[in-house]
């Protein structure tokens, strides 16, 4: 069924009704807000972005052009050192008031964040939620993380050895839609911790929140020309990002992201790639079938299944199938469907058209395969015009595009098993390893089975928020689902070259001391052999 042939008002799928006297994008994005937060964006072109919940603009926006991106470049390389020479725990300290802003004004990024996604509210808060996690702890963090290490030397006692960790200088950073706080503000808060400069490209129909929180940022103690953001169309202002970065984040799609990781190579600059998933669910037999078709709900439409770690692949043992899937289509049905800039609906919008056409296309190709809709299947044009109901398709088999490409979309598959043998094998059976989840009541058993999945990230009776949200802990993807980590110590040290400064006291590497060339070789084999059994590294 086409968008156009979709029913109007007769989805399964309830509406979230709007609060009395809700806001609307014009009492939010005013052309005081937008001169606010454009000022000093590099562009001398013009170009706009649209809200998803009517498909109307939202601002107009300065366009960016190959010498913008370099001159905003420049502005970053001739403001870094200075920043780089600010004391860690200063440069942390800006994160740390950041965190307390971000949350004080929570409300303003909640409806740019729903305006520019057409996400749920709740699901524009999980934003907020890891924005404030990631402040908070490379706030606290980065001096420990960024600190002089002393190593044993060459020669005990005699080589002083110190790793010192220098900033790479001004990083690239091209964020994506889906999630336009987290993953453009989330990812440059340790860049800044370890003394870089950023020039971001974020997507322009979701740059507003991205400038935002630049523009919070610089409130928080941040220099301005430290932060620059460049607007325009990917293939356009992308590759001249790469082009003058230091180093290069990139989070979207596979294919994009080899791209960007050849153009980066080619300079022998450093990359960090989040990209693609086909993530999925595992429900054992001894699983909670009443929490985990709960937590399928979270895991699969969160942000209308637009998240890179939602699950689109559900597994079910067969003995808890039918009961599961009872149990989860009922919840997936009373999910409310809403545009309001208030909490209430259980889900929202799609981004756009590309979005809506690929999930039209994945559900129909497998109906007509044979697959059976046991919950949506159908375009909601009477709610907003990229509006598709949470959906679970039952029987999906290869060759159907559902079942090995990435819909990112509120769609799901369901597939049944027989042991753990299996499961594991088909859910290994995919060039993606980003996150998966495993549903138990044996934490021995969960944890073995969390153990053989080739994914960065396994959640255990929950799909994707206790991993994400650890951020002490890395998070990335394995096979194609990228390349790096985000989070943690590789979250911070990335931004980073380790340098080794070694300090030679009292003899040479050399011969010395009236030694000659054999009494020196003799002296350091006896020297070697000491330090072995004296258990030295």
């Amino acid at each position: 069924m086409t968008d156009s042939q979709a029913p109007t008002g007769t989805g399964t799928n309830p509406t979230a009704p709007a609060p009395q006297g809700a806001r609307t994008a014009a009492d939010v994005v005013t052309p005081d807000l937008v001169a606010r937060l454009t000022r000093g964006v590099a562009g001398s072109g013009r170009t706009a972005n649209h809200t998803p919940f009517t498909g109307d603009k939202l601002a107009d926006l300065p366009e960016s052009t190959p010498d913008d991106v370099a001159a905003a470049f420049d502005t970053a390389r001739a403001a870094q050192g200075a920043w780089a020479r600010t004391p860690v725990r200063q440069r942390a300290a800006v994160l740390l008031r950041f965190h307390d802003l971000v949350l004080a004004r929570q409300a303003e990024v909640l409806d740019l964040i729903q305006l520019e996604t057409g996400k749920a509210r709740l699901h524009a808060h999980e934003e907020v939620q890891a924005v404030a996690v990631a402040a908070r702890h490379y706030g606290r963090k980065a001096p420990a993380y960024l600190k002089p290490r002393r190593h044993t030397g060459a020669v005990p006692t005699l080589t002083k050895v110190t790793e010192l960790r220098q900033p790479r200088g001004v990083v690239g950073q091209i964020a994506p839609w889906n999630y336009p706080l987290e993953l453009s503000v989330g990812d440059a808060l340790p860049a800044f911790a370890a003394g870089n400069a950023v020039v971001m490209k974020p997507d322009t129909e979701t740059c507003l929140t991205a400038l935002w929180a630049r523009d919070l940022l610089i409130e928080a103690g941040l220099p301005a020309d430290v932060f620059q953001v460049v607007l325009g169309e990917g293939p356009v202002v992308g590759p001249e990002l790469v082009k003058h970065a230091d180093y290069v984040s990139f989070t979207g799609s596979t294919r994009t992201g080899r791209e960007v990781a050849q153009g980066a190579a080619a300079r022998l600059v450093g990359v960090s790639l989040e990209l693609g998933g086909k993530n999925a669910m595992v429900v054992l037999d001894d699983a909670d079938v009443e929490k985990a078709a709960a937590g399928a709900v979270r895991a699969c439409f969160s942000s209308a299944g637009q998240l890179c770690i939602s699950i689109e692949r559900l597994y079910v043992h067969e003995s808890v199938a039918d009961a599961f899937l009872a149990r989860f289509a009922a919840r997936t049905k009373a999910m409310r469907l809403g545009t309001s800039l208030a909490y209430g609906a259980d889900m929202g919008s799609l981004v756009g058209e590309r979005q809506l056409e690929t999930v039209t296309r994945h559900v129909e190709e497998a109906v007509a395969k044979g697959a059976k809709v046991v919950a949506g299947g159908v375009a909601r044009p009477d709610i907003g015009p990229y509006f598709y109901e949470p959906t679970i398709l039952d029987g999906v088999e290869a060759p159907m595009s559902v079942c090995t490409e990435e819909t990112f979309g509120p769609v799901v598959s369901v597939y049944r098993f027989k042991d753990d043998d299996e499961v594991v094998e088909r859910a290994n059976s995919t060039p993606y390893g980003l996150n998966s989840s495993v549903w138990t009541k044996n934490a021995r058993r969960g944890h073995a089975l969390a153990a053989r999945l080739r994914t960065g990230t396994v959640n255990i009776n929950e799909g994707y928020a206790p991993a994400y949200g650890s951020v002490q802990s890395p998070m990335g993807g394995m096979k194609d689902s990228g390349l790096g980590r985000r989070h943690g110590s590789e979250g911070i040290l990335k931004y980073t070259e380790a340098q080794t400064v070694a300090h030679q006291r009292l003899m040479p590497m050399a011969p010395s001391f009236g030694m000659d060339d054999e009494k020196y070789a003799k002296f350091m084999s006896v020297s070697l052999s000491a330090m072995k059994k004296l258990g030295l590294k």
